[in-house]
């Protein structure tokens, strides 16, 4: 298994394992447009030997109460069914929040089960007045931060692309 940045030529795969995945076309046809529009910050992809796509971790720009501080969100992330209980959800997510930091991201938003991207160092985004648009969503508004500045001044809605809004 090989983890790294996605290329054009991963697309397509990408896609079919979005669709597989989640079992309906929404996810798939959200990095469709986000990519499209130039807004996937970041595609991580994890490939079998075969150079299939097994895996897909995706972060978006997001602004911080109408202002762009550098913080993107993670999602959707997608593992191939048969790849599940292999750790391949934590590599891609490892890799992504390695390569945002070496790219000097600030921070990185997720919305999730909390018991899971807790074990990555996600912490509850509210402890810092910290929201998403999604009622109901306190718990599972989660928050990374990468650099030690990142924090600072920042509270408020935190803002999707409006792809989001179709979803």
């Amino acid at each position: 298994m090989l983890i790294r940045v996605e290329i054009p030529v991963d697309a397509a795969r990408i896609d079919q394992l979005l669709r597989q995945a989640f079992g309906r076309d929404d996810e798939a046809d959200l990095v469709q447009r986000l990519r499209e529009d130039g807004l996937l910050t970041l595609g991580i992809v994890a490939t079998d030997d075969e150079g299939g796509v097994a895996g897909y971790a995706a972060f978006t720009p997001v602004d911080v109460h109408g202002e762009d501080r550098q913080w993107v969100a993670l999602g959707p992330l997608a593992v191939e069914a048969s790849q599940r209980g292999q750790k391949v959800g934590e590599k891609l997510i490892y890799e992504g929040l390695d390569a945002l930091n070496e790219f000097g991201y600030a921070a990185v938003v997720v919305q999730g089960a909390p018991d899971y991207f807790a074990r990555f160092g996600f912490k509850p985004a509210a402890a810092h007045q910290l929201h998403s648009r999604w009622p109901d969503s306190e718990k599972s508004f989660q928050l990374y931060v990468l650099a030690d500045n990142a924090l600072e001044d920042a509270s408020g809605l935190v803002e999707y692309p409006p792809h989001f809004n179709h979803n």
